[in-house]
């Protein structure tokens, strides 16, 4: 199984049409199981085309550009956290070209206000991958030193949502650098989640962000913030950083995760 994790910062990009054509391209290629995207926003004035989705949403108009390559078999998962850069509904999205079982959506924030930037949303899709059923989760969260939002606060309603005893990946732009030790990483390491990336039996650095980027103003390291984390024995072929320059364009301020996984231990 193949998934990807992205955080796409939604029409905020140079050259964003061009952008995601390289995305779309990368998606219709790789035939991705699974993918998770962030600040995937519509504008607040544009015209309803299917329950709280928008004409230009950008996950709805990257399905179209898949549905134009080929990859009309992807379907989304969409709801909205808060409003981004004054006009724009910003949430977050699953994608997937296989059968969608459930699918939900809940802040993890005390505030549950679009007004608030800080209102965080996670979107679930609860998804049968050749007959293996799995749950997955597209998060952004926020900060550990943040007083009005904690990510520790966030991570435990997160926790509190997920099913007992059944596989949980949970994907996304977690805000928590897993280098930093008894923060968000360490956290979700304690309370039984597997990183991908050091289950993986190939990977590159991991890093995500370069320097400073929205929400990391005074940044000047590379981060691995862009995880994608389970609960279960799971093997991992290859863990790889993908639009970063190298390894296909860059088509957002961050980097994207891609993984192989088998959810059979050996």
């Amino acid at each position: 199984m193949k998934l990807l994790t992205l955080n796409v910062h939604a029409w905020q990009e140079d050259q964003q049409d061009a952008k995601i054509n390289e995305l779309a391209q990368a998606i219709y290629e790789e035939q991705y199981d699974v993918i998770a995207l962030q600040e995937v926003s519509q504008h607040r004035d544009a015209e309803l085309i299917d329950g709280d989705v928008k004409a230009d949403n950008y996950g709805y108009v990257l399905l179209e550009r898949l549905t134009s390559l080929g990859g009309d078999h992807y379907k989304m998962v969409w709801a909205p956290s808060h409003y981004g850069y004054e006009v724009y509904e910003e949430g977050l999205a699953l994608l997937t070209r296989h059968p969608i079982v459930d699918s939900s959506h809940f802040y993890v924030t005390k505030s549950k206000e679009m007004t608030n930037w800080k209102a965080r949303t996670i979107v679930h899709a609860k998804i049968d991958v050749n007959g293996i059923i799995s749950h997955f989760y597209s998060c952004h969260l926020g900060w550990w030193e943040d007083t009005e939002e904690p990510a520790r606060e966030q991570m435990e309603k997160l926790l509190s949502h997920l099913p007992s005893n059944e596989r949980v990946y949970l994907m996304g732009d977690f805000n928590n650098h897993a280098d930093l030790r008894g923060e968000g990483y360490d956290f979700l390491s304690q309370n039984g989640f597997l990183d991908t990336y050091q289950l993986a039996q190939e990977k590159d650095s991991g890093v995500t962000v370069e320097g400073k980027i929205a929400g990391w103003d005074q940044n000047k390291q590379d981060l691995r913030i862009d995880l994608i984390l389970t609960n279960q024995p799971t093997v991992v072929s290859k863990s790889n950083v993908v639009f970063n320059g190298k390894n296909r364009a860059i088509v957002s301020d961050h980097y994207g995760v891609e993984v192989t996984v088998s959810p059979k231990s050996e």
